[in-house]
């Protein structure tokens, strides 16, 4: 699907709620897309859409998947962070391809693609 505008995001989401990935509460793991103008321009619409995406695809149900605004890495948009209990990675410079891989090797597998990781805090 397309991205092209705010509403192609909601029809997004309210899709990925009524599988139950995209849920309020608690969860394995937390997504965070960051969604400020700089990450919109940069190409986080398409990036949380190919994660959404991604994780229905995968029937994973462990996954929290929210949006944020600029947390000040704007030259490394579009950025994500995941979270597990303590520890949190921010990728960044991502495309949609790369989000599905980060799906795929940290949020099933357990590892950090460390290529795109642009900091860590535990």
């Amino acid at each position: 699907m397309k991205i092209t505008s705010i509403e192609d995001l909601r029809k997004i989401k309210e899709e990925a709620q009524k599988r139950a990935f995209l849920r309020e509460g608690k969860a394995e793991y937390k997504v965070t897309v960051h969604m400020g103008t700089c990450g919109i321009a940069a190409g986080a619409r398409q990036v949380m859409a190919a994660i959404l995406d991604e994780i229905a695809k995968r029937g994973l149900t462990n996954v929290l998947v929210t949006q944020a605004g600029c947390i000040g890495l704007c030259d490394r948009e579009p950025l994500v962070s995941v979270e597990k209990g303590t520890e949190r990675v921010i990728y960044g410079d991502l495309t949609p391809e790369k989000a599905r891989q980060i799906v795929a090797s940290h949020l099933v597998n357990g590892h950090i693609v460390g290529e795109w990781v642009i900091h860590t805090e535990r």
